[in-house]
């Protein structure tokens, strides 16, 4: 073995320029892989664990389709008070968030959205958040979560039914629904980037109060 070639060594593996290539390459894995999470949608306990799925957050095209009356007219049970009825919320701009207490992605999103219904609750948005998991289940999870969060909106948990129609087999969370008050859904949000996000559902938000 020649001298040059007792000389290469692992410290020649990672030089300046190779060792910032590869922290360049991970932060990106690491973002792409906090975006959003996977939420089956059968009635499986074993949500709570689903391993996270690395998908890009997006703004999906405008819908512009109704809410079935059957999608409204179910009740959601609620973390307090009475069960929660889409139907309730006609007449006015409703942002539906579902989300799981165990989705890192979700947990960055919905400090956004209590800053949201801070500021624009006055001026006519309703905001509910319905989780994902079990209703039973997580029951008192998702109570201390609120808690914690300090979720000013009402937040309850979505059934198997309602969540496949809405979803329409992309199951990633956090998703969110801008539904204008004649219960059109004008933006439908997937996933979360913090630098993107929340400019992106603050303008989407504005413009379907001022319609």
């Amino acid at each position: 073995m020649s001298s040059k070639e007792n000389h290469a060594g692992p410290g020649h593996l990672f030089t300046p320029a190779r060792l910032g290539l590869t922290l360049f390459v991970l932060s990106l894995l690491a973002a792409f892989g906090s975006s959003s999470c996977n939420s089956k949608d059968d009635s499986s306990q074993n949500r709570n664990i689903a391993p996270p799925v690395a998908v890009n957050p997006s703004k999906a095209p405008v819908t512009n389709r109704v809410l079935p009356a059957t999608i409204k007219d179910t009740e959601l049970k609620a973390v307090t008070g009475t069960p929660i009825k889409l139907s309730d919320y006609d007449g006015k701009v409703l942002l539906l968030n579902l989300w799981a207490t165990w989705c890192g992605p979700c947990r960055m999103e919905i400090p956004e959205l209590v800053k949201f219904h801070d500021e624009y609750h006055a001026k006519g948005l309703e905001i509910v958040g319905l989780s994902t998991e079990p209703a039973e289940a997580s029951a008192e999870g998702v109570r201390r979560f609120v808690q914690e969060y300090n979720m000013n909106y009402r937040v309850g948990w979505v059934t198997p039914e309602v969540a496949i129609t809405l979803m329409q087999g992309n199951n990633a969370i956090p998703q969110s629904f801008l539904i204008s008050r004649d219960g059109r859904i004008l933006k439908r949000f997937i996933g979360f980037n913090y630098t993107a996000t929340p400019p992106q559902l603050k303008q989407a938000i504005e413009d379907a109060l001022k319609g």
